[in-house]
């Protein structure tokens, strides 16, 4: 019984191994029909991506497995490109989150020339595919797969209005700069690209994982990764929803270590004209609330974590474009600032 009578049902496997259903004359998933009935499910847009996800993650819920965050591109058959598990079960059935210590909240901060959240023309967050936690490559027809030092950032998010507990469902979009300091969809030489943009939907615990590469040091600005956080899953399509923007700081001690490797020379030269303090963007505290730690290794990859509270009581600002400080190298935009 489907959509309310019975139907002849035939089930087969699209191009990309996925499970479909055709059920009068209609493509199915997971018993929706597609609303693009001409595209591949993979092709259905953030919504329905948005929408499986929430769906899985209610029937882990039943099964009785605490909070797991699938965090997917929804219907991807395996890993690859595709967004993976951002964390694992907490070990017992009746689990509960637990309040998040951290001192103050997260400052607005500018979500720089870059975003690719349509807020100024290119717009990843509309693109199907973008709910992922690995994004090193890129997706949804561009194929670049960006290089560099393995960094898995674990982000965890406190809602200051609910007594700093987890903010378990809201969305966060994360982006950062190439090794090489460019940002794909808008440096010249990535501007086809749409790699390392992704979105998660914060867990039980209230955390979101991206696997990624560790960032450069372009000219005039600390080595950093920008994120948006929206108050829920529906609302990531929409830039003006974001509840809060601001940036993670990476620490100074990995930084020189992951910049004495190849291919980072540039990024050698530039931080050692800069300092936390003389940053144009966290030099007002010296990114006492930003600043993550980190622990690892060049070989098997660091993981950089931060916790942020985030006061959904107070109009969010999006920070000020800072003055001063280079673009990010490789051909980024004429003029632009160092965001």
């Amino acid at each position: 019984m489907l959509f309310g009578k019975k139907t002849p049902e035939t089930t087969y496997r699209d191009p990309f191994g996925i499970q479909m259903h055709m059920v009068d004359g209609k493509h199915v998933y997971e018993g929706r029909e597609l609303p693009r009935q001409d595209d591949e499910v993979v092709d259905q847009g953030l919504g329905f991506d948005l929408q499986t996800l929430v769906n899985r993650r209610s029937v882990v819920s039943v099964m009785g497995l605490g909070a797991v965050s699938l965090g997917l591109a929804a219907c991807a058959p395996n890993s690859g490109d595709s967004a993976s598990s951002s964390a694992s079960a907490t070990g017992s059935a009746s689990a509960t989150a637990e309040t998040i210590e951290v001192d103050s909240e997260i400052p607005d901060e500018t979500a720089g020339p870059y975003p690719g959240d349509g807020s100024n023309g290119a717009d990843v967050l509309e693109q199907s595919g973008v709910v992922r936690s690995d994004i090193r490559s890129s997706f949804n027809g561009a194929s670049g797969t960006a290089e560099g030092v393995p960094m898995t950032l674990e982000l965890t998010i406190a809602d200051m209005a609910n007594g700093n507990n987890p903010m378990t469902g809201a969305a966060m979009y994360v982006w950062h700069c190439n090794r090489d300091g460019e940002y794909s969809m808008y440096s010249e030489n990535v501007v086809d690209q749409n790699y390392l943009r992704g979105v998660q939907v914060v867990d039980g615990q209230g955390k979101v994982t991206f696997t990624s590469i560790f960032p450069a040091c372009y000219s005039g600005r600390w080595p950093h990764i920008h994120f948006e956080v929206y108050p829920d899953q529906a609302s990531i399509t929409d830039s003006t929803n974001a509840i809060a923007t601001s940036q993670v700081a990476l620490p100074q001690d990995v930084c020189d270590t992951v910049y004495a490797t190849s291919g980072h020379e540039s990024s050698v030269t530039n931080l050692a004209q800069l300092s936390l303090d003389t940053d144009n963007v966290f030099g007002d505290d010296g990114g006492a609330t930003q600043l993550a730690t980190a622990t690892g290794s060049v070989s098997s990859g660091y993981k950089v974590s931060l916790t942020a509270r985030v006061d959904t009581n107070t109009e969010p600002t999006g920070g000020s474009m800072p003055a001063g400080g280079g673009g990010p190298m490789g051909g980024a935009p004429a003029g632009a600032p160092g965001a």
